[in-house]
């Protein structure tokens, strides 16, 4: 597959990867990037930006696609300054091939954990309260049905000290748009704006706030 060329089309939270895709499913009537409107506020959104018809895609393909994009995600990432974003794809993956995942806007996902935490996060709903200092990274990426890759944000979880917020089980929650811009952090820069990610993760609080991977998608202890 040829070397993609990257348009920064800003697309509701993501950004439009025109690359030649023969194999990707092609839309009967030519759609193109279609994403939902935002849910409520725009500075306090109730959930993801998300694509309304992704591409199924074989874990084959998706690895495949994952293999095109990923160092163009990582260097659109790194342009935030955020040290976790510079770095996470030299962390440990936790995932055999990308997922579909619907909470996340239907985008395909990639599970990075930082040393710290790796040990822990590998026994998954086993892994009991995650140390201080674990950093988990998703990166994403979607493919419309008309063959376009869409290029996703990075979603970032930080076990931080006791006392950074009880609600949260003291994880902070950071999102980070294909083109480097900082789209939220908890007690930070847009903290409203992914105010959401709390509320999904609370409703796992007896797994540390956790919601594991798909077991197809696991990589063996």
């Amino acid at each position: 597959m040829s070397t993609p060329k990257i348009i920064l089309l800003p697309i509701l939270g993501a950004f439009l990867l025109i690359v030649p895709a023969p194999a990707l499913p092609q839309a009967a009537e030519g759609t193109d990037v279609e994403e939902s409107p935002i849910s409520g506020d725009p500075a306090a959104p109730r959930r993801h930006f998300r694509l309304l018809y992704p591409a199924k895609l074989s874990p084959r393909r998706a690895a495949e696609i994952y293999a095109l994009v990923r160092q163009a995600l990582q260097a659109g990432y790194a342009r935030s300054g955020n040290a976790t974003a510079a770095g996470y794809q030299r962390w440990r993956r936790f995932n055999t091939a990308p997922y579909l995942s619907a909470a996340h806007g239907n985008h395909y996902l990639n599970n990075y954990v930082n040393e710290l935490g790796a040990a822990a996060y590998g026994r998954f709903e086993m892994a009991g309260k995650l140390p201080v200092g674990t950093i988990i990274a998703k990166d994403s990426f979607s493919v419309t049905r008309s063959g376009e890759i869409v290029l996703g944000g990075l979603f970032v979880m930080q076990k931080m000290p006791a006392g950074f917020s009880y609600v949260s089980g003291d994880w902070k929650y950071t999102y980070i748009q294909a083109d480097g811009t900082l789209f939220g952090e908890t007690h930070g820069t847009g903290s409203k704006k992914v105010e959401y990610c709390i509320g999904c993760h609370l409703a796992v609080e007896r797994q540390d706030h956790l919601w594991f991977l798909p077991k197809r998608y696991r990589v063996p202890p």
